[in-house]
């Protein structure tokens, strides 16, 4: 297990292109952080969803210097109707923005007007937020997620730390389908091994065995040997973290 604080990019082997960031329990943070760290490298980085968003606090938004801070911008403020940021050619290196189209009532992005693999030819890094897990640490995939990207060239998926040793029914998003893939009960533990059995279901299952595993908020275990029994169940090798939002 490689554990780190910084140079995110380098540890999840990050290629130019698309990268899509699924799971739960750190994308959001995931994809600020990632992006500026990109950014400072000297890359010309865009971040987006496929699914839906708030807006990344501080980074430009629009294709111009506005940004859609948490204050003073607030859902229900006006915009030019139908407002997206269109990701304009010639950007200079070292720079950040992000795209998506505003749904002033609840104050999220959702995916950008123009297709991602066109965006991508024009910035070194598209950073695309592709699954939703309505703020909870854990989560089993529906049948309709994640949404990535045709062309995508790298696929993160985030695992919260602060569920593990916690009930299902309180720390994973679809704890249904979760005991359905690892034959257990609502009420039960996700442990490390339970999250790597539903993990590994869902990686085979999706095709996506390429996927870089990002366990985040490690400083939240109280034993700290959950990390280790979970690579150990997963049996693949991970990232751990604690991103700090």
């Amino acid at each position: 297990m490689e554990t780190v604080s910084g140079n995110l990019a380098s540890a999840l082997r990050i290629e130019p292109g698309i990268t899509a960031i699924i799971g739960s329990g750190g994308k959001s943070t995931l994809l600020k952080t990632m992006g500026l760290e990109l950014m400072r490298a000297g890359g010309r980085v865009l971040l987006c969803t496929t699914t839906h968003m708030f807006p990344v606090a501080g980074v430009p938004w629009d294709g111009s210097s506005r940004r859609l801070d948490a204050a003073p911008w607030k859902p229900g403020a006006l915009h030019t109707p139908g407002c997206t940021c269109e990701a304009r050619a010639g950007l200079a290196r070292g720079s950040i923005c992000q795209a998506g189209v505003l749904d002033p009532e609840t104050g999220k992005l959702s995916a950008p007007a123009e297709p991602l693999g066109e965006l991508a030819q024009r910035f070194s890094y598209v950073l695309a937020e592709a699954d939703g897990s309505k703020r909870l640490p854990l989560k089993a995939h529906a049948a309709w997620e994640p949404v990535i990207p045709a062309a995508t060239a790298n696929v993160v998926w985030v695992v919260g730390a602060s569920g593990l040793g916690k009930p299902i029914n309180e720390a994973v998003h679809r704890p249904e389908l979760f005991c359905e893939r690892c034959g257990c009960e609502l009420t039960d533990i996700a442990t490390p091994e339970r999250v790597a059995q539903v993990l590994n279901a869902e990686l085979q299952g999706l095709g996506l065995d390429a996927a870089r595993i990002m366990l985040n908020q490690v400083d939240t275990l109280s034993d700290p040997t959950m990390a280790d029994r979970f690579e150990a169940a997963l049996d693949r090798p991970i990232v751990a973290t604690s991103l700090q939002g």
